[in-house]
């Protein structure tokens, strides 16, 4: 058994040390919040936080995690109100919406580290964050006025 502090809970999951922590969440842990994108680490479709830094569960252990927290989605907010998920509402961003859990962790990252992040800090810290709709501008709105709530 494998020990987990994950949005805050306790979990006890009985998966081989070399389960992708991704598959983790979904499977073992009902946390379906995370996507499944490429399982190369490249898309950030499968972006949460371990210790507050933004990190792909594709490709990480679940034993490398060791006690560091994890935060995904569904622990960014327990009524979805989230300045980045008010500012995705109000500025539209999701089209297909496939990739939008993994961009959201990804600017949550960058906020807690950068509160009122330039252009091109927004542009450095969702690199790798594969949007195949092209949402991109509204995107770096949203993270803009979030900065901004």
């Amino acid at each position: 058994m494998i020990s987990l502090t994950i949005n805050g809970k306790q979990y006890q999951v009985d998966v081989t040390p070399d389960t992708p922590l991704l598959w983790v969440l979904r499977d073992a842990v009902g946390l379906t919040g995370t996507k499944f994108g490429c399982g190369l680490q490249q898309c950030g479709a499968c972006t949460v936080h371990v210790d507050g830094n933004a990190v792909r569960a594709c490709g990480m252990a679940v034993s490398s995690v060791g006690t560091r927290k994890i935060t995904t989605i569904e622990g960014l907010s327990a009524t979805s109100t989230h300045p980045l998920q008010t500012a995705w509402i109000a500025e539209q961003v999701p089209q297909c919406g496939y990739c939008q859990s993994g961009q959201i962790m990804s600017a949550a990252a960058l906020l807690a580290r950068k509160p009122k992040p330039t252009d091109a800090d927004i542009d450095t810290a969702m690199n790798g964050n594969i949007c195949r709709c092209g949402t991109y501008q509204r995107i770096r709105r949203a993270i803009h006025r979030a900065a901004g709530i």
